[in-house]
């Protein structure tokens, strides 16, 4: 098997969970505050990020960190681009820890409008998909934001996402879907309930031999996504945390069957660069293990 259908086959089958290491650039100095580093520790954006890579070089070379449990993990742009151990970090990923290497592609949210953020335009989409292909990368994810059961905004929502999707399987990768609904939307439930079928209905028009992931808030009524989850096109479903704390988040995804996590700040929860690498490694290891045992439901 090549190494997509190796990947293709962890991902579709193994028990497991993807690790969300994608911070952009603005979301950075807050998770480098939780992480024990205060804001202006740094000289310069550049010094930020290497910092902030630092910080994804010592999660993912961690002895708790491989593709036993983490199925697989989203990178930023940054760290696509960078070495972990002297590697390409895509290779190391996947040919060191067997963890598939995806790639964050979308460039941040627009302003609200009409209740949701979408996508800022992608300019060299393309030139960065060939360059993902080109590192060994498995599959992308684009994030956008309903913050209101608007169905004219979440229909938007879903028409950008699936037609960058178009995109990226043309270019021979899965896209993760991701039309987040923020946790603190006044009717969540409602904007839920709007969202399911217009992506099931994208997904019944997509081509038979085309596969996407969904990465979706977890519902306010449980196991709402079962559709999406048996769907045919569909290669799996992931939740995001979305500012739930771990134990929280835990707590939900136990409920949703067939829904595995795709967690980021809930991950490094605990996690601080004054930690020894024993304390480091315990403390990653408890995370990884209590979201793997919550995905396996």
């Amino acid at each position: 098997m090549t190494n997509f259908e190796q990947q293709m086959q962890q991902l579709r089958t193994q028990p497991g969970f993807i690790a969300a290491l994608d911070q952009s650039g603005g979301s950075t100095p807050k998770a480098l505050k939780l992480y024990g580093v205060a804001e202006g520790s740094w000289s310069s954006d550049k010094d930020m990020m290497d910092t902030m890579h630092a910080m994804r070089s010592r999660i993912v070379t961690s002895r708790a960190f491989d593709g036993r449990r983490v199925l697989a993990a989203i990178l930023f742009e940054d760290t696509m681009d960078r070495t972990i151990d002297g590697r390409p970090t895509a290779d190391y990923l996947w040919n060191v820890k067997k963890v598939v290497p995806i790639l964050k592609v979308d460039k941040g949210l627009e302003a609200e409008a009409n209740g949701v953020q979408l996508m800022k335009p992608m300019p060299g989409l393309e030139s960065l998909l060939d360059r993902a292909k080109a590192n060994g990368v498995f599959g992308t994810k684009m994030r956008s934001v309903i913050k209101q059961a608007n169905p004219e905004g979440i229909r938007a929502v879903v028409d950008q996402q699936f037609e960058v999707a178009a995109r990226i399987l043309a270019k021979g990768l899965i896209p993760i879907i991701e039309p987040e609904v923020d946790i603190h939307c006044p009717d969540k439930a409602q904007a839920e309930q709007l969202l399911k079928p217009a992506i099931l209905e994208k997904l019944n028009a997509l081509p038979a031999d085309k596969k996407v992931m969904l990465k979706l808030t977890l519902p306010t009524q449980d196991n709402l996504y079962a559709e999406c989850i048996a769907h045919p096109r569909v290669l799996r479903v992931v939740a995001l945390s979305g500012g739930y704390s771990r134990e929280d988040a835990n707590r939900r995804l136990e409920r949703q069957k067939g829904m595995i996590a795709s967690f980021s700040r809930a991950l490094t929860e605990g996690l601080t660069a004054q930690q020894s690498q024993q304390q480091f490694d315990a403390a990653l290891d408890q995370s990884i293990e209590s979201i793997y045992q919550a995905s396996k439901t």
